[in-house]
């Protein structure tokens, strides 16, 4: 992949460009990354990645990593956000290389022409997934000095039997049928998060539907052979920070505990997984936490930045 120039974004004060990847049999396998470089003379930096039915419009976290003096950059993944393209199925992919390919391609734009000599990889939820799988044998892996998980998705959320039985079953499926639908239908964490409904933020719906976007097999399939190689144990060399909610909860439809609570994973997955990353790993328990940490209310967020800033401090 490489850069086109630098265009403005979507959003007020950010730029973009496309990383032009190989085409697959559904188009063009394009990410799109995002920047907002600060007024540091250190050549520091944070590469966002996002989640599931997920893109970069979080402007605040940006705001946070700018005067913490790092140059702020984002990647919108093929299928994703920016990077969705016509006739394609938003959010699919058959193997996490391919979003560990679309990392590689970022980090090789922030390592070349943007000069960058220290790194931060933030990742939330499936980002999470993939930062952390990147760090421990992506390509230029070497060239990250730290990694941020917030809410990582390191295991289904499923109970004990259907992560034995069921699982392996669908992921064999979308061997054979990688489109078959699996249903997966919740509005629960959207109405949490949009200001329509029960949250405080504004993002692009058709980008981030309030009931999300279908679950694919092969999509399933690739999460379920990325998920046995964290729980095979990672060697992540880098220090990393682990943030969490307090606490998860399941509820069918929307009540005010999905405000103070992670309603997509469980965080008990998160803690029995931490310690197999690697060496360096920070966990830390964030009460009324939400999934996304960063989209928890107000003052939920200040105890998220006041962890991670002197987390940052420690590192440095």
């Amino acid at each position: 992949m490489q850069p086109t120039s630098w265009t403005p974004d979507v959003l007020s004060g950010f730029e973009q460009t496309t990383l032009i990847g190989r085409t697959a049999s559904d188009g063009p396998a394009d990410a799109v990354l995002v920047r907002r470089r600060c007024n540091h003379a250190d050549a520091k930096a944070v590469l966002y990645v996002h989640g599931f039915v997920d893109y970069f419009f979080q402007t605040h976290l940006a705001d946070f990593y700018n005067q913490a003096g790092l140059h702020f950059y984002a990647i919108d993944l093929r299928r994703h956000g920016r990077a969705m393209r016509e006739r394609q199925l938003p959010n699919f992919t058959h193997s996490i290389d391919d979003y560990l390919d679309d990392v590689d391609a970022a980090i090789h734009v922030l390592k070349t022409s943007e000069r960058i000599d220290w790194l931060l990889l933030n990742g939330h939820s499936t980002g999470g997934l993939v930062t952390a799988l990147y760090a421990h044998r992506g390509a230029r892996r070497a060239a990250v000095n730290a990694l941020f998980l917030n809410s990582p998705f390191l295991d289904m959320n499923r109970p004990p039997w259907q992560e034995r039985f069921l699982e392996p079953m669908l992921a064999a499926l979308g061997a054979w049928w990688p489109s078959l639908v699996i249903p997966v239908s919740t509005t629960v964490y959207g109405e949490s998060l949009h200001a329509d409904h029960h949250g405080e933020w504004r993002y692009n719906l058709l980008w981030k539907p309030i009931a999300g976007f279908p679950v694919y097999a092969g999509w399933f399939r690739a999460i379920h052979r990325a998920h046995a190689e964290v729980a095979r144990g990672l060697s992540i060399g880098c220090p990393v920070l682990l943030m969490h909610a307090q606490r998860s909860s399941w509820p069918r439809q929307w009540s005010p505990e999905a405000m103070v609570t992670d309603v997509v994973l469980d965080v008990a997955d998160m803690q029995r997984l931490a310690p197999g990353l690697g060496p360096q790993v920070k966990l830390v328990a964030i009460e009324d936490g939400m999934h996304d940490l960063v989209l928890s209310q107000a003052p939920v967020r200040e105890k998220v930045f006041a962890e991670l800033k002197a987390w940052l401090v420690a590192i440095s």
